[in-house]
């Protein structure tokens, strides 16, 4: 994949209603090239993983600046399409997130995820033609995933979620997020009124990814949820060393040299 625009149209092109696109998310090299080399068909970021692995709280606190920097450490060592997670933007205006998109695409990302969290249907269209207009200016046909945020705030709203996927694919989403839905019933209305791949998150608690293949989804993600998997084995083995002085917890770890010799071919 020698260019940019190849990998957009590569990634772009694995977005298949009922064979979904599976990305586990990444936070930083080590698991980049994990997830590459289990035989992943592209990485995704976290931007919870990448926040709480330099130390911040997810919810925009991250910045572009080192955003953009952890998405590049990832593309100088895979070879996979990269879409990055830029929660809301990391910018107050719509010209504050076209600046984002254009860091994250000099990055090497060919993808973005882009919340609307709380905000207005027409605040977020205007930042979602935004960053199409960025992506389209750096001549790069970025996938844009829409995230709708409705149901992962309590809602149960479709139509709101509806109008707000049309609106958003009109200012140029490539595709719907709509994280909070784990029910494969309403998954399939989604992909019957949105006229573009939708994505899922999913995790513990939630039917088998055969589920929401059967019914048309054409992306499954894990967010954030396998780097809290990870600082939860953190978590144990100190508690178990500290309380009882034994080890258990870390039991199943990878082997030293796995990772060291993943680490030196990246």
């Amino acid at each position: 994949m020698s260019s940019l625009t190849e990998k957009a149209r590569i990634f772009r092109s694995l977005h298949v209603p009922g064979d979904p696109l599976l990305l586990p998310n990444a936070w930083d090299v080590a698991s980049a090239l994990l997830t590459e080399a289990a035989g992943a068909k592209a990485v995704a970021t976290t931007s919870a993983g990448v926040a709480w692995s330099l130390g911040v709280p997810d919810g925009d606190h991250l910045g572009r600046d080192r955003a953009a920097e952890a998405v590049r450490r990832v593309t100088d060592v895979v070879g996979l399409p990269v879409t990055a997670d830029i929660e809301g933007g990391f910018g107050a205006t719509p010209d504050e997130v076209a600046v984002t998109v254009t860091r994250i695409l000099e990055a090497g990302a060919v993808g973005v995820n882009l919340e609307d969290g709380p905000r207005g249907l027409a605040d977020q269209a205007s930042r979602l033609a935004a960053a199409r207009q960025a992506a389209d200016d750096f001549g790069v046909p970025l996938y844009i995933n829409a995230r709708i945020d409705h149901y992962l705030r309590g809602g149960d709203d479709l139509a709101e979620t509806l109008r707000r996927a049309s609106a958003f694919l009109e200012a140029g989403a490539t595709g719907i997020f709509v994280p909070g839905v784990r029910d494969p019933g309403l998954a399939a209305q989604l992909v019957k009124e949105i006229d573009a791949p939708v994505n899922m998150l999913l995790g513990p608690g939630a039917p088998p990814v055969r589920a929401f293949a059967e019914v048309g989804v054409a992306r499954v993600s894990l967010g954030s949820s396998v780097a809290s998997a990870a600082y939860a084995v953190a978590k144990a083995a100190t508690e178990e060393l500290l309380g009882g002085g034994t080890y258990t917890s870390i039991a199943s770890g990878l082997p030293y040299g796995e990772l060291n010799n993943l680490l030196q071919k990246g």
